[in-house]
């Protein structure tokens, strides 16, 4: 150390916790799984494995090969692999019903000349994440309108440049052709079908439910409800197209042309920490009482309810979501603020449970405010409850008494 103490901000540094040397506040997530706050919580169980990998050298082909088979095996599935996440998943699996897993056709991409590549969608199926199918050079072939979509529509769009349809599944959703129908259409033209199922856990059951209607490959978020690190996904569905995923995957090189190469998933890098993680949240979630976990989900809406029902101004109930709610999964309820006889505004409310200590992250669809508590422990609930008490006594003193 020198005279001036120049070690002493360094270790103080090191021995800080790590909020505060990043100058950085614990939020409470009374949104969701959203990746913008950081996807799930992983369980110690989790995080204790994660570390002990971290620690050794693995060959990261067996590796993925190894937890492809577990994730395969428990969820009926030929196949299955580990991606950086759900978007990865669509971008990869887009690109595999591309190639086939012909080198040379995977070396060409995102040139697509002399390749299949149309993806034939439907429209109301289109969202701010269909970007990711175009990575890979892909052509998107949107089908039907606003309202529905008619089957003899996704028949008359494939051709010989159909190189696969993507389903958004979105459950439930009104005016879309259903999965099976466009499950038996796609295969009657030799068409295979991607699922992206990123947020649609829970329920549990949906991770072998469209593999078991014949989607030929299943996306997954694994850092949402899974538990998983946040930019985890999984791939599940035939052998041969996860075969042709690996090819294309972050740690697959080959020879084309008579020169070594790497391919388009080369910046869809894993870790074998996160490889891990995953599967040990997954194998955790597969075995969870999930009956029991959605019990105490509507219990904590609840308490939401009866503790905040005496608020004049504010409608308080308990929200089963349908299909226009923007949140996903569906099933889990929510806590819902009508405000329309309050001064303050969706926006204006969340605005001002940012600004309390710890920040309380809620959300607003058509005009109203939502607890969701996927993510929220006893404690948190207890901190969001307080919080929204504390808002609406400093700002609601002027708003009618009675509710409309």
């Amino acid at each position: 150390m020198n005279q001036q103490g120049g070690e002493k901000p360094r270790r103080r540094r090191y021995f800080m916790g790590i909020l505060e040397m990043l100058g950085l506040k614990r939020l409470i997530n009374a949104y969701g799984t959203v990746t913008l706050i950081g996807g799930s919580r992983p369980s110690e169980e989790v995080l204790k494995a994660m570390a002990e990998i971290s620690k050794v050298f693995v060959s990261m082909e067996e590796l993925y090969r190894k937890v492809g088979e577990i994730i395969a095996k428990e969820t009926g599935a030929e196949a299955a692999i580990v991606t950086s996440g759900a978007a990865a998943g669509v971008t990869l699996s887009v690109a595999a019903c591309m190639t086939g897993g012909d080198l040379k056709k995977a070396y060409q991409l995102p040139n697509t000349t002399g390749l299949k590549d149309e993806i034939v969608v439907q429209r109301k199926h289109k969202s701010i994440y269909i970007y990711v199918a175009q990575i890979p050079g892909a052509k998107l072939v949107y089908v039907g309108n606003e309202q529905r979509t008619l089957p003899s529509e996704i028949e008359s769009a494939i051709n010989d440049k159909t190189a696969a349809i993507l389903y958004m599944y979105f459950d439930p959703q009104e005016g879309v052709v259903p999965l099976d129908k466009v499950i038996e259409i796609a295969h009657r033209k030799g068409v295979p079908v991607i699922v992206d199922a990123a947020a649609e856990l829970p329920p549990v059951d949906n991770l072998r439910k469209f593999v078991k209607m014949g989607a030929d490959l299943v996306v997954f978020s694994g850092g949402k409800d899974i538990g998983g690190p946040n930019d985890t996904g999984i791939v599940l569905g035939r052998k041969d197209l996860i075969d042709a995923i690996f090819k294309l995957g972050p740690h697959s090189l080959d020879v084309v042309d008579g020169q070594l190469t790497c391919f388009i998933g080369r910046p869809m890098k894993l870790s074998k920490e996160d490889i891990v993680g995953l599967l040990v949240a997954f194998l955790r979630y597969i075995k969870m009482d999930h009956e029991a976990r959605l019990r105490k989900l509507h219990e904590m809406v609840d308490k939401v309810v009866n503790e905040l029902s005496n608020i004049p101004c504010v409608k308080v109930s308990k929200y089963l979501p349908d299909s226009s709610h923007p949140v996903r999964p569906l099933i889990i309820p929510k806590a819902e603020f009508d405000l329309s006889n309050c001064v303050l505004n969706a926006d204006e409310l969340l605005e001002l449970l940012k600004k309390k200590d710890p920040p309380v992250i809620a959300y607003s669809a058509h005009g109203k405010v939502y607890v969701n508590p996927q993510c929220l422990t006893d404690d948190e609930l207890e901190i969001v409850i307080e919080r929204f008490k504390e808002v609406f006594s400093e700002k609601c003193k002027n708003c009618p008494k009675k509710r409309k």
